[in-house]
């Protein structure tokens, strides 16, 4: 078992005048990949530190495994972490960066061996063992120190941020090679990164974060398709989603939004919910790809809108189109069938199921 337990804990510095995490409850599963998310700032790293007992909790409490660990130091904790620098000792080789800390627990040689050509095999760094760190890609590097944690066979995992240093390319590859291995070594992962896309490809679930307050904990799906709130819906998702001033209004019955001079139908299911918001302000979001252009597939329930195109970026099978709508930029990603010019007018259609309706004042969901 390798539960980590978040029970009303804060985290202040220079003396309790700054607080950073004002009151985390949460609790991961044993086994489960939970990635923290959110803008830099938001207490996400903290926390991370806070598992590994690199950072004192203020109050509240903290427990791994059932066992409260506020005052247990790190090396004690049974947690593995990988660093965003990898953190490799550049004068030893890739096989004495991986054994290093199973020869300070004076391990046998052969235990350490068989363990460090296991972890090896699995990350693909088996020809590497011989090269110092200097010698090896980016990619290997961050290989090399995810062996250096497996090896020690912990409890949990704890990775800060571990791709942001590595190309495009790499990112995509080693996102894959984290997940796999997961999935292998049925261990708890707590992963922080700050890029939502990682987020959504490898967690089970995505705990999002803005000033230290958790604004959501819950599967990618859910995060995607229905955010708690303004926050989650513009962090989770890119090109991030549009957000629309409108007002509610009644007509033969039935409940539409209504917004610089168009509007659209809101559906029965969701209608019962905004009676109290008839004749009132609300916001209404919707993602870049539930707009779509004329010439693509039929869509139930679309809500036509015409727009002056402000830019058009070809990014290969789609195009992202840029138009203003009350004052604000906003983008929709449709396909790229036509060729789409600055300053043409363009009809899009709005798939009106896939709108998501937000109270303006407390921007939570409706």
């Amino acid at each position: 078992m390798a539960t980590i337990k978040f029970n009303d804990v804060t985290k202040a510095f220079d003396n309790g005048k700054i607080t950073v995490i004002p009151g985390l409850s949460l609790e991961i599963k044993d086994k489960e990949f939970v990635v923290l998310v959110g803008p830099s700032g938001c207490g996400k790293s903290t926390t991370l530190r806070m598992i590994a007992g690199l950072e004192d909790i203020t109050s509240g409490e903290l427990f791994i495994d059932d066992k409260k660990v506020n005052n247990i130091p790190p090396k004690d904790r049974d947690i593995a972490m990988v660093f965003q620098s990898y953190a490799l000792y550049p004068h030893m080789s890739v096989y004495k960066n991986m054994a290093f800390a199973l020869k300070l627990k004076k391990m046998p040689k052969t235990e350490i061996d068989e363990k460090v050509r296991w972890a090896a095999k699995i990350l693909d760094i088996e020809p590497y063992l011989d090269r110092k760190p200097r010698a090896l890609s980016g990619g290997q590097r961050q290989r090399v120190a995810l062996g250096r944690a497996m090896v020690r066979n912990p409890k949990v995992f704890l990775l800060d941020e571990p791709l942001s240093n590595l190309d495009a390319k790499l990112r995509t590859e080693m996102r894959s090679q984290i997940t796999m291995l997961h999935k292998r070594l049925e261990t708890t992962f707590v992963y922080v990164t700050h890029d939502q896309t990682e987020a959504m490809t490898m967690a089970d679930r995505i705990v999002v974060m803005d000033k230290g307050v958790i604004q959501q904990f819950d599967t990618p799906q859910k995060l995607y398709s229905e955010p708690a709130n303004m926050f989650v819906a513009g962090f989770i998702g890119s090109p991030q989603m549009n957000f629309i001033d409108a007002a509610v209004v009644e007509e033969k019955g039935a409940l539409k939004a209504r917004f610089c001079g168009f509007s659209v139908n809101i559906p029965k299911d969701k209608a019962k919910y905004m009676k109290e918001y008839i004749g009132k302000d609300i916001v209404i979001g919707i993602r870049p790809e539930h707009i779509f252009s004329a010439g693509e597939a039929e869509v139930k329930n679309k809500a036509p809108i015409t727009v002056s195109v402000e830019i058009a970026e070809m990014t290969g099978s789609e195009t992202n189109v840029y138009f203003e709508l009350g004052g604000k930029r906003h983008i929709a990603r449709i396909k790229a069938e036509e060729r789409i010019n600055q300053g043409d007018l363009l009809k899009l259609y709005i798939d009106e199921n896939e709108i998501r309706y937000f109270d303006k004042e407390t921007t939570l969901a409706i």
